[in-house]
């Protein structure tokens, strides 16, 4: 067990326990942050490394997964803000090379209404799954292990969406596709003439004092400290026989803006306070932000959430990209949010996946909700 106190000297022996029931439930390792009215509070529980007992570092790295959507989204408004991106104008105006259909706005790739085809993949409502780029889940999961160090351009993964069929009319429905993140962030890129690690520096990670985040683009490097990351599959001509593959190491370019950059708790704390707070974009950009639509609850890159009669309305967008996952939660003040990275040994069948959404549910009841709720754990 690893505690690091608030700074006002309070054990939360509650939150601890909460950790330790989520490694139970089926993650190798978490590393937990919350700050709130009684200071801030930091702790571990777990593995750090499959066979070892050492816990995972208190403020290490890990991949965050789709949490890197609301950096994508803040960074896209704050050019809104300065005068340099059209919310509601047509993608294709920055990006004609790719002939987008012109009733695709830049607010549509953020909120997910563009009906773009998913490049990771499209799971349609009877059941049908079209798969895309290999990725780590589904039936080409072997696929992706074997070539996780493969570097993919981003025009590359753009035109593999747009060689599909598009789910539905713009602006018709809602449907989650990594592709339009990509695509904001050459939107981004092409207002700018920087690259988006660039421009994240400048507009939020110079500004906030952010030193532990990453956006890799093709690297497979992440940085020390960190825990690591699995796979489970069957090994090559031996359907019996499982393997455990360290992945910890991988070229998250198949995913891209869409789920690729890297962080810690501290970090995501330091910038989702700020971004709630209202210290990086205009009020009217981040109620812009904020405003739901309503099939799932998505605003601009971010999802809300109502944490019950105790909690209101929290904010956040979570992520897991192959083998670890990110929480990333606030208030609408950002006086109170709760961040935290978990590792685990992940499959093509996402077998985690009835863990995770315990993970989330059980930290939400206890951080916002005043542990009110006790959701069910999973079973095997």
């Amino acid at each position: 067990m690893s505690i690091t106190l608030s700074d006002q000297g309070q054990d939360r022996p509650e939150l601890q326990k909460a950790i330790e029931e989520i490694v139970e439930s089926g993650f190798l390792g978490v590393q937990l942050r919350v700050n709130d009215e009684r200071g801030e509070w930091v702790g571990s529980a777990g593995a750090r490394e499959l066979g070892r007992s050492g816990e995972p570092p208190t403020d290490g790295h890990f991949r965050i997964g789709s949490s890197t959507k609301n950096f994508i989204a803040t960074s896209a408004l704050m050019l809104v803000a300065e005068g340099r991106i059209g919310l509601d104008a047509p993608a294709d105006d920055y990006l004609p090379a790719f002939g987008l259909d012109r009733r695709i706005t830049v607010r549509m790739l953020l909120q997910h209404t563009s009906g773009i085809f998913n490049h990771t993949g499209e799971l349609y409502e009877d059941g049908t799954f079209v798969p895309g780029i290999p990725m780590p889940y589904g039936v080409t999961g072997t696929e992706w292990v074997d070539n996780r160090f493969t570097t993919h351009r981003l025009q590359e993964l753009v035109r593999l969406a747009l060689s599909k069929p598009a789910r539905f009319e713009p602006g018709a429905d809602w449907s989650y596709s990594n592709t339009n993140y990509v695509l904001a962030r050459l939107v981004i890129e092409k207002v700018t003439g920087r690259s988006f690690a660039e421009e994240l520096r400048r507009l939020v990670l110079g500004p906030l004092g952010m030193t532990g985040t990453v956006a890799p683009d093709s690297s497979p490097e992440i940085p020390e400290p960190y825990s690591r990351s699995y796979y489970r599959r069957y090994r090559h001509g031996d359907a019996g026989q499982e393997e455990t593959v360290d992945i910890s190491r991988q070229n998250p370019s198949w995913v891209s803006a869409g789920g690729d950059m890297i962080s810690t708790t501290r970090d995501l704390h330091t910038y989702f306070s700020a971004l709630m707070g209202g210290k990086l974009l205009p009020a009217g950009l981040l109620a812009e932000m904020r405003t739901p639509e309503p099939k799932a609850g998505y605003g601009l890159g971010v999802f809300a959430q109502d944490a019950g009669p105790y909690g209101g309305t929290v904010f956040h967008h979570n992520g897991a990209q192959g083998g670890s996952a990110a929480l990333m939660y606030g208030t609408p003040d950002g006086k109170k949010t709760l961040t935290a990275g978990l590792n685990c040994v992940d499959d093509a069948d996402l077998s985690i996946a009835a863990a995770f959404q315990y993970a989330c549910q059980r930290l939400v009841d206890e951080v916002f909700g005043g542990g009110q709720a006790d959701p069910a754990r999973p079973t095997d």
